[in-house]
This record gives structure tokens, C-alpha cells and sequence, in this order.
């Protein structure tokens, strides 16, 4: 595997339903990522394109085909070893920010860390911190924070456990416009800064547009 490609999809597939009622959400999909480009994944809504970002992300298992991610094929593993390399390789930031809502912004971005038992860096995770502009809202619960806060805290959670590749799954959808492209601007930013590889979902051609390659995917296939 050509050590630039940072994610490798062969021939996935994925049905849901059978006889009349068949969805081929994935279909016999194929795909290569470069480490540390910026990836705009975009569809009409019901095109395969979350489905295909689920899979990606091993939080969904396909019917066949495979996903190396930095070499590794995910669903070889077993799926504790699964949920182990997702927290170290991938991470994740939703449309809907899934923050934990008992836990202040400090406490999101760390507990991917605890997790794995794995040493807090206090200077690095100030400095991403700093970088999304939430230093001053570090001690502060979730149902303080505005959309676009909590957005921030969600991109940065995804930073501070240093993963392979960072997929986003309509990261934008819940802001306003304005909030939006703040937001875009800062997720590109922070992950060329930090030498991250971004795979984003959107239905936004404007988004779409900041990426450095997109890639359209129509009925469960890459067009």
C-alpha cells in the first residue's frame, strides 16, 4: 500500500431490505485518500453517502469489501480491537455534537484519552484550545454553549486524540450560515495545521468547495 494513501476502500458493499424493498446504500464502492488532504463527500440526501461514512469509520460492518485505514484492514478485528482503533485512528464529529452532557468542554475533549488510559498532554490540549478560541469556556457545561461552541468542542475533542483521519458527517447542518463558515474555516485550518487528513459529508456545495478534492456519490456509488 502506497504509504500516501492514508484510507483505501475496496469494493464495498452494503444492502439493507431484500426482493422489492432492496437499498444498496453502498454499491461495490471503491475509493483512495491521500494523508493530509481535505475530502468533500457529496450526495443527495438517501445517495449512500452517510451509510459509506458509517462504514469508513467501523461503525458499521459491510456485507463485503474491506477498509484499510493506515494499512489496517478494520473489520479483520475483532470488535473490542475495533472500538480500541477507532478511538486511537478515527475521529469523529457529528452534525448533532455528541458531547457528553455531564461533563464540561475540558472533560469532553479528554475523555477519548482516559479512555485508552493515555497520558493527558495539558500544553497541547490548551493550545487546540486556544486555537478554536474556547480557552476561556474550558469549565463550562454544554447547555451553556451555542451551536457554534459546541461545534468547536466537538472538532476539538476529535484533535486532541492526534487520529489518523478525522470524518465529519454534516458538521454544519444545525449552524447558521455565518457560524457555519466560521466553523469550516477552522476545522481546514486546524487540520492542515496539525497535519490531520479530513474525509467530510455534505450536501453543501459551498463546503464542498473548500475541500481539495470532491468526490460525488449517487445511488450507493462513486460517480
Amino acid at each position: 500500500m502506497d504509504t500516501n494513501i492514508i484510507l483505501q476502500l475496496e469494493n464495498l458493499v452494503k444492502y439493507y431490505g431484500s426482493g422489492e424493498n432492496l437499498v444498496r446504500a453502498v454499491d461495490h464502492t471503491s475509493l483512495e485518500v491521500e494523508r493530509g488532504r481535505f475530502t468533500a463527500i457529496v450526495g443527495r440526501s438517501g445517495s449512500g453517502k452517510s451509510t459509506l461514512l458509517h462504514l469508513i469509520g467501523g461503525l458499521d460492518r459491510p456485507d463485503e469489501g474491506r477498509v484499510l485505514i493506515d494499512g489496517t484492514d478494520i473489520f479483520a478485528l475483532k470488535d473490542e480491537r475495533l472500538a480500541q482503533f477507532r478511538r486511537k485512528k478515527i475521529g469523529f464529529v457529528f452534525q448533532d455534537y455528541n458531547l457528553i452532557a455531564s461533563l464540561n468542554v475540558w472533560e469532553n475533549l479528554v475523555l477519548p484519552l482516559g479512555l485508552d488510559n493515555r497520558r493527558v498532554d495539558v500544553a497541547e490540549v490548551n493550545a487546540i484550545l486556544q486555537k478554536i478560541g474556547l480557552e476561556d469556556k474550558k469549565n463550562a457545561m454544554p447547555n451553556v454553549l451555542s451551536g457554534g461552541q459546541k461545534q468547536r468542542t466537538a472538532i476539538a475533542r476529535a484533535l486532541v486524540s492526534k487520529p489518523a483521519i478525522i470524518l465529519a458527517d454534516e458538521p454544519t447542518g444545525n449552524l447558521d450560515s455565518q457560524t457555519e463558515m466560521e466553523v469550516m474555516s477552522l476545522l481546514k485550518n486546524c487540520v492542515q495545521e496539525f497535519g490531520q487528513t479530513l474525509v467530510m459529508i455534505t450536501h453543501d456545495e459551498t463546503i464542498a468547495q473548500m475541500a481539495d478534492r470532491i468526490i460525488e456519490i449517487e445511488d450507493g456509488k462513486v460517480v
